[in-house]
């Protein structure tokens, strides 16, 4: 229970991320934004980077020159998909709203079993079933009456299927190097990628940064430095399936934050739309039996 809590409240961090994110975008460009996010929460890191230092046989820290060059491939790789993860994400958040960016995003719980097919991964029938239910619920959450998408909600759902690319390179450099020192590396690389962006074509300045030190500070430290330290803890001890569930909950919060901080409003289509999906997401991470396709 304790476990399972803690992955509820910083789902709860993530749903109102994008909160944050939104309230960003008032002062600074998508990449000068994503760039102060990501630089601070792999700063907010190196605490608990120096914390697990210390106990190198409990978290089985990889070290030694070895260990230097899957870190840095693995830190490179993961960090670029974040990288265009997060400015599908930002950039889609221009258009659409904080409520609908959130539960279009959550569709990676759905993507990542169905890309997993080519790696020859089993998928089970319940998430055939759940994707169903989520495209249906997209539909009535995104497509207008001209059977169109907005550029918003277009730009959000190709950043699900690089979410998903994200889960999926991660796990499969799972074992080979720190979990917390793959964090810290990616988020560096996705922070120095999109600054370089936005030197080059953004206008940034340091009192827009300033001014914007409420979003940065919950974007970076809260929602990418704690909560994600939350993750790691609580995951030691809560089931897969029952983590990825209780994380799939980011969708709500983010709806419940997009409606109470921002005014946001939706139709009872879309609401109806959300319900689908999020049934579709939950139902996705079920299993019954040795049922699989």
């Amino acid at each position: 229970m304790k476990s399972n809590l803690m992955l509820l409240f910083a789902a709860a961090i993530w749903g109102f991320g994008f909160v944050a994110q939104r309230l960003g975008m008032n002062f600074l460009e998508p990449f000068a934004f994503n760039s102060a996010r990501f630089l601070l929460g792999s700063l907010s890191l190196v605490p608990l980077l120096w914390f697990i230092s210390r106990k190198p046989k409990e978290s089985e820290l990889v070290t030694g020159d070895a260990a230097k060059n899957p870190l840095t491939k693995a830190g490179i790789i993961t960090g670029l998909i974040l990288f265009i993860a997060a400015t599908l994400q930002q950039y889609g958040l221009f258009y659409t709203s904080a409520a609908k960016a959130g539960f279009i995003t959550g569709l990676y719980l759905i993507f990542v079993p169905i890309i997993g097919i080519l790696l020859r991964h089993k998928t089970g029938l319940t998430t055939w079933l759940g994707a169903l239910l989520a495209v249906l619920g997209l539909y009535l959450l995104s497509i207008n009456d001209n059977f169109t998408m907005s550029l918003g909600d277009t730009l959000i759902f190709i950043g699900a299927l690089f979410w998903a690319f994200h889960i999926l390179v991660i796990d499969h450099f799972s074992g080979r190097v720190d979990p917390i020192q793959l964090s810290a590396v990616q988020f560096l690389v996705c922070g120095i990628l999109s600054l370089a962006v936005s030197l080059t074509i953004e206008t940034p300045t340091i009192k827009a940064a300033l001014d914007c030190w409420q979003p940065i500070l919950f974007a970076g430290v809260v929602s990418v430095g704690f909560a994600y330290t939350l993750q790691v803890i609580a995951q030691k001890n809560a089931h897969p399936s029952t983590a990825a569930i209780i994380m799939s909950s980011e969708a709500v919060f983010a709806a419940i934050g997009g409606v109470w901080l921002l005014d946001e409003t939706l139709s009872t289509r879309a609401w109806i739309g959300c319900g689908l999906m999020l049934t579709g997401m939950l139902l996705s991470q079920v299993r019954w039996g040795k049922i699989s396709t």
